[in-house]
């Protein structure tokens, strides 16, 4: 069984499921709205466990989920959704044991997805322009992960480069956080392996037209795709069933393509090809000879 200790990170939550964030500390006061409860009355107490504070109030303790947590960490820069978290290591295929190179790191939400991921025998190597997004990020994971010895971070601009480690070992993903990763494009062609997949998000469709359009500039990456995802919950309240009337909508598009040897995708020669398509209804085996 989990047990609550001074300096974790908990979740006070209310029956209506809201979400308040408080870090334990021996001997000191929760307050809520002219409420308060004494940190020691949860500091060794199971997760999950009731608590009523000065007024009456009743709320649930709770470790938060890693998605709760992101949520309600403090931020540097804005954080990714939950829904996108869950997807890109997913899409990016980071698997255990896997070195991902990441940029920027801001509030180190997709630091710590990425960290998941790769589990301790993979690695993480993250660059951050800002110091002030840099120590927030390092606090968060920290309080979330506790100490994690297989990740790197630096005060670099991916925009001007990505250096190898010491080792010289390339990458086996790029995932990026940045509002012009077509920039990192051809970077990230020279670190990945082939094989490698990069990743990147953005909110805007003028960010994505520009990433697509570079990744196809280099001629070594192919199987390019872009996608959003739309969350929508449901209220389920006995016989009344029905979606919610607010949902997680856009929040930005998942650009991911697959490193392979140069001159195998001629995007050129395939954007004329669909082209003749709207004209002649044989095009689609002209374009599967022409990737051949």
């Amino acid at each position: 069984m989990s047990y609550f200790s001074s300096g974790d990170r908990i979740h006070l939550v209310d029956k209506k499921g809201r979400h308040y964030a408080l870090t334990l500390k021996a001997g000191e006061t929760y307050q809520f709205s002219g409420q308060t409860m004494a940190h020691d009355a949860l500091i060794g107490k199971p997760d999950a466990t009731m608590v009523t504070l000065s007024g009456g109030k009743k709320m649930l303790a709770l470790r938060p989920t890693f998605g709760e947590y992101v949520l309600k960490m403090p931020r540097g820069a804005q954080v990714l959704y939950p829904k996108d978290l869950a997807l890109i290591p997913m899409w990016a295929d980071v698997y255990p044991g896997a070195r991902v190179f990441e940029a920027g790191t801001g509030s180190g939400a997709l630091t710590m997805a990425l960290l998941r991921a790769v589990g301790p025998r993979g690695l993480v190597v993250t660059y951050e322009m800002r110091e002030d997004f840099s120590r927030v990020a390092r606090t968060n994971i920290d309080r979330y992960m506790g100490a994690v010895p297989n990740l790197v971070t630096m005060r670099k601009n991916a925009y001007e480069g990505i250096d190898l480690l010491d080792d010289g070992c390339s990458f086996d993903r790029v995932v990026l956080d940045l509002p012009e990763p077509w920039q990192v494009v051809p970077h990230a062609a020279n670190v990945l392996r082939s094989g490698g997949i990069y990743l990147s998000f953005v909110p805007t469709v003028p960010q994505v037209m520009q990433t697509v359009e570079a990744l196809e500039r280099t001629t070594v990456f192919a199987m390019v795709e872009t996608f959003e995802t739309l969350l929508r919950t449901w209220s389920i309240q006995g016989r009344s069933v029905r979606p919610d009337h607010r949902m997680v909508a856009h929040s930005g598009f998942l650009t991911v393509a697959r490193k392979v040897e140069s001159g195998f995708v001629s995007h050129a020669a395939i954007r004329e090809h669909e082209h003749e398509g709207d004209r002649d209804a044989g095009s689609a085996h002209q374009e599967e000879e022409c990737d051949q």
